[in-house]
Order: structure tokens, then C-alpha cells, then sequence
């Protein structure tokens, strides 16, 4: 599964959620809390392979889901660009976070990141 796909198909689910939400006149922060981890693990677990086993993608004791993918990761399938013989697929528009290479592919590594994660940055992009 390519990585386009998947987003494709993640924005199909995060916009039946909204629109589910939206529906039964959730307000905008029920929406933020209804993305918290804990409740998607038990309301929609179909969201994240990882809810099948109660996985953070994140370490963090507080995870929104509401930005899983992140607005500021950059990625071409093609690849970003060549740099020192090396082909960069992906990158954060912010600077955060590292890269990792596998066979002259530079990756961006979220791991440690977790701004699209927290409460106040969904409260600040959430309409």
C-alpha cells in the first residue's frame, strides 16, 4: 500500500467521522474530544491499524487523532528530491523531528513529534 492510498483512504474515514459528528450537532470541542485516543480505540476502531492493539502511534500520555496525518509532514511518492545521492520522500514543513534512511531513501521520523497531537493545536485548526 502506497502511502497516497493510504491518506486517501484516511481522509474518507476522518470525513465520515466529521460528518457523523457534525450530524448530531457535536460542537467543536466534543469533535476535539471525541479524537482523543482512548475514545477511537472503543468508537472507531477501523480508524487506526494500530487500535487493534491499544498502540500510540505516539508515547505521549494525552494523543488526539483528529491530525493522524499531519498537516505539516510533505511527501511525494516519487520522492521530494536527490540530495548526495540519496532520495528524500519526506519531510515536516516545520524542521521538527529527524530522518531515517533505508536503502538511499530518507524518510522524516515523527516520532518524537506530537504538535498536531495536543489539544491546543487542534483547537487552533479545528473550524
Amino acid at each position: 500500500m502506497t502511502y497516497t492510498f493510504w491518506l486517501k483512504e484516511h481522509e474518507k474515514k476522518h470525513n465520515n467521522i466529521l460528518t457523523k459528528l457534525q450530524e448530531q450537532n457535536y460542537t467543536k470541542e466534543q469533535i476535539i474530544d471525541y479524537f482523543v485516543f482512548e475514545n477511537m480505540v472503543e468508537t472507531e476502531p477501523n480508524f487506526c491499524l494500530l487500535y487493534a492493539e491499544k498502540k500510540k502511534c505516539h508515547n505521549v500520555e494525552y494523543l488526539n487523532c483528529f491530525h493522524c496525518a499531519c498537516p505539516h509532514f510533505i511527501f511525494k511518492e516519487e520522492g521530494l528530491y536527490e540530495k548526495d545521492g540519496f532520495t528524500i520522500f519526506s519531510e515536516c514543513s516545520l524542521g521538527h523531528g529527524g530522518q531515517f534512511t533505508h536503502e538511499k531513501k530518507i524518510h522524516q521520523d515523527c516520532t518524537d513529534c506530537t504538535i498536531p497531537h495536543n489539544k491546543s493545536y487542534v483547537k487552533k485548526t479545528v473550524q
